[in-house]
């Protein structure tokens, strides 16, 4: 191993040394810990520290890093103090999630860590979402994500490198190839000779260094930051290096050949950067000893301070509360003249509104630039507001997202456009695991709201067709919309944006052009969340949303000699209980009418709670009228068949006749 100090003053080499060996103190302990009993479980990163130490030390400290599971040394050089970072691993309330993340999944702003999650390659993405701020602000800074062999198999290790070439971000992706993704070694992960050589197809540099030589790491990745800034480009930097124990302590290393950890044991970067050190003479063993000491002292205290600190008492009330960053913005209730719009002219307004009124709001989506998207709902916004503003995507719905959180972190807002709602599962993960959860994990809001054009009855067949608003109702730590008038269709599109959580706002396909009404020309906005009494009835109520609230309104014109009443939910997550209970009270028979298929839709969780909590009020059981439990047909025929709307008569007659 040939150590190149390129400069470096004998106390640059120092700090390198000193924090190259804390990680490996604390994993030492850590592992002595964990054989007494007294610690759960360890990810251990012995042999690999020089990579994420000198990664760390190469940035500034106000540059984003996306660390994993062996990265220790980032949150040591960030100068995390230790006695919190263990209380993070034992679960106390003191530690960075309060107790709701385990080892290293969870971030902090003040140190500008973004947390991972166990999918690994969604990181990669929010990588994106930084740089692009960075950009958008022309400030000299990137952001920097860290990838294992293994993780490259993933499709959003793909998307993000994608997109950050496309858009010429300085990103710098950083893979650890230790040989394994935990047993799976990289000759059945890859037959590319380097993971290096996968930049050349994205249109990007790409190298291979020595992940053990800290010196080399701390040198390459500083010249490649210099590249990402100047160049405004991404990079792709290989690291080769071993990991000396299990993936995790618990899954042991029986499937590695003894003779790797012989042949890595002598590339050792602790001892090898010591016995450097020591050759010309920077340090002397006293020094060593007593940098070591020093180490030593503060993994003591900060395991004192650490287990003294008591396990978490739940409180319930605060669980609920850190779902959802607080909103803070008061409703502003509609005034002055109202013009009459198309249903989607109204969501092109909500759209401009929020534009005009958030100077650090970007939309992206496939197509919605010059094309205007696919319903153009976005039709010569590249015009009005520029195509920084207004991006055109490359077709990944994975990376986009990701790529809308980063944007969140460093202060933006942001809207995806679904071009249609089912393309939806591509991007899954990311709204799933990453947008709903990260403010209860470690209190970053995700301020990003995610167009979802969806519904049937077009004749699209059952990949355009789908209703699938169910899925995420599902999941805390979203809101979702679903507007079912022009008026509300923008004021909710203005609350989606500027609420600090992440908003699905499902907008129904066939209503586009087909649905008009009037809609106040100024701002204002609807609260999400609550309900909309569409017209008194008493002898049954009819509980809907999206178009069900059409087919409701047609049908009681149709039937006037029975009294309907109707509640447009408009907010599914989360739901007005107070207007359901009241239109139970209104009529004691209740309807529940929706789109979605009748298995796992909303109507049967609104069943369970009208049950629970109006039961001594009904006159008749509930009914659910949804449609078929199948996917959604292309022949006219049969998509009208398996619409809810075709057994709407039949299920109001059995209410009125129980």
């Amino acid at each position: 191993m040939q150590f190149d100090r390129n400069g470096l003053g004998n106390e640059q080499l120092i700090r390198l040394y000193t924090e190259l060996v804390r990680p490996r103190m604390i994993e030492e302990k850590m592992l002595v810990l964990l054989r007494q009993g007294r610690v759960s479980k360890w990810f251990s990163g012995i042999g690999q520290e020089a990579i994420a130490v000198g990664a760390a030390m190469a940035l500034d400290e106000d540059e984003y890093i996306m660390p994993l599971h062996r990265n220790l040394g980032v949150f040591t050089v960030r100068k995390m103090p230790f006695d919190k970072l263990f209380m993070q691993w034992q679960g106390r309330k003191e530690g960075f999630s309060k107790g709701r993340e385990r080892s290293f999944h969870f971030g902090a702003n003040e140190y500008h860590i973004c947390g991972m999650i166990s999918h690994l390659g969604p990181q990669l993405a929010i990588a994106d979402g930084i740089a692009l701020a960075h950009k958008l602000k022309q400030e000299n800074k990137v952001s920097l994500a860290f990838s294992g062999d293994g993780g490259t198999s993933e499709g959003d290790f793909h998307e993000a490198l994608n997109v950050a070439a496309v858009w010429g971000l300085p990103v710098i992706f950083v893979v650890e190839n230790n040989g394994y993704g935990l047993s799976t070694p990289s000759s059945e992960q890859f037959i590319c000779e380097q993971l290096a050589d996968r930049a050349v197809g994205y249109g990007m540099r790409g190298i291979t260094i020595d992940g053990n030589n800290i010196l080399e790491v701390y040198n390459e990745i500083s010249k490649a930051r210099k590249y990402c800034i100047k160049e405004q480009k991404p990079i792709l930097i290989e690291c080769m290096t071993f990991r000396m124990r299990g993936h995790e302590e618990a899954s042991g290393v029986k499937y590695v050949p003894k003779e790797l950890f012989e042949e890595w044991g002598k590339k050792d970067p602790v001892a090898k950067f010591e016995q450097y050190l020591t050759d010309i003479q920077v340090l002397t063993e006293n020094d060593i000893a007593d940098i070591r000491a020093g180490i030593q002292k503060e993994i003591e205290d900060g395991l004192a301070t650490g287990f003294a600190a008591p396990p978490v008492t739940p409180c319930t009330e605060e669980e609920v509360r850190d779902v959802y960053a607080p909103l803070t913005k008061p409703v502003v209730h509609p005034s002055g003249a109202s013009t009459e719009k198309k249903f989607i002219q109204a969501i092109t307004e909500g759209l401009k509104t929020g534009m005009d009124r958030n100077p650090n709001l970007v939309l992206m989506g496939q197509d919605i630039a010059e094309y205007g998207g696919a319903f153009k709902v976005t039709e010569g916004f590249v015009q009005q507001y520029g195509k920084e503003r207004v991006r055109n995507t490359p077709l990944c719905e994975s990376a986009i997202v990701g790529t809308a959180l980063g944007l969140s972190i460093k202060g933006f807002k942001s809207m995806m456009e679904m071009q249609f709602a089912d393309f939806v599962t591509v991007g899954f993960n990311q709204i799933i695991n990453n947008l709903a959860k990260i403010h209860y994990r470690w209190g970053q809001n995700a301020d990003v709201v995610i167009r979802m054009p969806t519904g049937g009855g077009v004749g699209a067949g059952p990949f355009h067709s789908q209703s699938n608003e169910a899925w995420f109702v599902h999941t805390p730590g979203l809101k979702v919309v679903y507007p079912s008038t022009p008026e509300d269709a923008k004021g909710l599109m203005i609350a989606a944006i500027e609420d600090p959580n992440p908003v699905l706002f499902f907008e129904h396909k066939a209503m586009y052009r087909s649905i008009s009404g009037m809609v106040p020309d100024e701002h204002y906005t609807i609260e999400i969340g609550k309900a909309r009494h569409v017209q008194q009835g008493s002898d049954v109520s009819i509980i809907t949303y999206g178009m069900g609230v059409h087919w409701a309104t047609d049908y009681a014109a149709k039937h006037p000699e029975t009294s309907i009443d109707i509640l447009d939910l408009r907010s599914l997550l989360p739901l007005d209980y107070d207007a359901i209970k009241a239109a139970v009270l209104r009529t004691g028979k209740v309807l529940l009418l929706h789109e979605d298929t009748l298995t796992g839709g909303l109507g049967g969780e609104l069943a369970a709670w009208i049950s629970e909590n109006c039961f001594e009020h009904l006159d008749a059981p509930i009914v659910r009228c949804a449609s078929l439990d199948t996917p959604v047909p292309f022949a006219i025929e049969l998509e009208q068949n398996f619409m809810a709307s075709s057994r709407l008569d039949s299920c109001v007659q059995k209410l009125l006749n129980y």
